[in-house]
């Protein structure tokens, strides 16, 4: 759904300094492909690291996909840990600026939003433009971001802003496209 490059998403990975597991599943998948997927890569980890039993969600608020991804775990024997759950999204945002994350709008859903905030910063200024009825961490699906540097980033990824296009004529996407580095 980010539609951000896969080396964007390795880079990012080796900044925070973890591991990388991509499950790819194809263009368009139905629900059913997608948690076969992830429930095959998922026990396959949990061979692989003994004792892992948990994945972490930063879901915010929405009860219904926090219940399906319980369940879906729950079938292969883990659980979700969900630390932001019911925090507060207006004050959540204004932290995530404060401490100094950059993130970028790679995605906007043009029935929720206008698509000139596509390849936006996530700053102040964004959060200040923002209609009232868009939630300011997107969690009702109307924005994804790609964060490229903050704490816990030894470095920025880095990347330039591309050409933005629509797809399946409701998505607006700001293509990412990484620069070599110093």
């Amino acid at each position: 759904m980010h539609g951000v490059r896969r080396t964007l998403l390795r880079q990012q990975a080796e900044s925070l300094g973890l591991p990388l597991e991509e499950v790819v599943i194809s263009p368009g998948a139905p629900n059913d492909e997608y948690e076969a997927s992830m429930s095959t890569a998922l026990a396959a980890l949990c061979t692989r690291i003994p004792g892992l039993d948990a994945i972490v969600f930063g879901d915010l608020f929405l009860a219904d996909i926090r219940a399906h991804r319980e369940r879906m775990l729950a079938r292969i024997g883990m659980r979700g840990l969900f630390p932001l759950w019911l925090r507060d999204t207006r004050a959540l945002a204004h932290e995530f600026v404060r401490l100094g994350y950059r993130a970028v709008l790679v995605c906007v859903d043009a029935a929720q939003l206008g698509s000139e905030f596509a390849g936006r910063e996530f700053d102040v200024d964004l959060l200040r433009d923002l209609p009232p009825d868009v939630d300011p961490c997107g969690e009702n699906g109307e924005f994804h971001t790609f964060v490229y540097a903050g704490p816990g980033l030894r470095e920025p990824v880095r990347h330039e802003r591309g050409p933005v296009v629509v797809r399946d004529g409701r998505f607006v996407y700001c293509d990412l496209v990484e620069t070599a580095s110093r």
